[in-house]
């Protein structure tokens, strides 16, 4: 608490600082902690299916360049509309965060937000046009998550359903991505099988959710509605745990597609070994900071499924036949 009040204490000295924006996606968007991820996320997209159509390769730097950059841009624009439709609860409750305590305001988020679109549609266009149909379909979902569905009171008193709701975003970005590649060499439909990556790529998106929100009791704050007070700390690991398995189960199922389901058994059980021997000890120890071993561990666990999923056996298919 003594370093969130110096925070707000000293708003006013960083708010005319020439490096806010350098602030504030240190606190927000990290880009070098999410880079890794989103890089992982949107070659896997690109990498799986080019492996469905036969390929042994990638389609090209262009491909691979747009699919990363516009999902990178996505994910801003994910962490842009928390900060409008959190913005009252922030303010009441965490008013140490970059836009309650002064640093940078809704207005100029709103400027980012029209950034960032004009930059995907660029990037579309410059790509292969007929990809902005998905691009649209993204965008207008997004938009109604920012507005909550217009059905907040509904869906915060139902946080799984909140979650699931929120989650659909995920497979529409990765659809995106993968359009990357089918799209441009010349499919009017996606390769068929694409369906088990997108049912991967949302279930992955609540290991993510649910691990950077559990804590330890000492790390709760009020008017936060983390999983561990929500539902306990007890079960919201053991959720968190299932839904990982799920993942993988559901992975190993996009693997055999490719031709990779043995491998991708036993990268991933590994995994889960360690998240589960995390998830234990976290458990047995009380202890301020705790959790963030679990935030973590959910985004390491994003980037080896990804890599195995899409990167490693595209990889090791144009090894072979070189």
């Amino acid at each position: 608490m003594r370093t969130r009040s110096l925070l707000v204490g000293t708003a006013q000295t960083e708010a005319p600082s020439h490096n806010r924006w350098w602030i504030y996606q240190r606190e927000r968007f990290p880009i070098l902690a999410h880079s890794p991820v989103i890089l992982a996320f949107s070659l896997s997209a690109i990498s799986y299916s080019a492996l469905l159509r036969g390929s042994d390769r990638l389609p090209g730097w262009r491909p691979c360049a747009v699919a990363f950059l516009s999902s990178l841009l996505s994910f801003l624009q994910l962490r842009l509309a928390d900060e409008f439709k959190d913005f009252e609860e922030d303010s009441r409750y965490r008013p140490y965060r970059p836009v309650p305590r002064g640093l940078v305001t809704l207005r100029e988020l709103g400027w980012v937000w029209a950034g960032c679109i004009v930059m995907q549609l660029a990037l579309c266009v410059w790509l292969q046009p007929r990809l902005l149909v998905l691009l649209g379909i993204t965008w207008l979902y997004l938009g109604l998550m920012t507005k909550e569905f217009f059905a907040r009171p509904w869906l915060k008193a139902r946080p799984i359903v909140y979650m699931v709701s929120h989650m659909g975003i995920m497979p529409l970005v990765d659809f995106y991505a993968t359009g990357c590649d089918w799209a441009t060499m010349g499919y009017l439909r996606p390769p068929q099988g694409l369906l088990w990556f997108l049912l991967v790529s949302f279930l992955n998106g609540m290991v993510v959710e649910i691990g950077r929100k559990i804590r330890s009791p000492e790390d709760e704050e009020t008017g936060v509605e983390t999983y561990s007070f929500l539902w306990g700390r007890k079960k919201a690991v053991l959720v968190w745990l299932a839904i990982m398995m799920a993942t993988a189960s559901l992975a190993c199922v996009a693997a055999r597609g490719i031709g990779f389901g043995l491998p991708e058994v036993a990268i991933l059980s590994a995994v889960i070994a360690i998240a589960a021997g995390l998830a234990y000890g976290f458990l047995r120890r009380q202890g301020t900071g705790q959790g963030k071993q679990l935030e973590i561990m959910a985004g390491v666990w994003s980037l080896v499924l990804y890599l195995s999923l899409g990167v490693l056996p595209l990889a090791l298919r144009y090894w072979r036949l070189e």
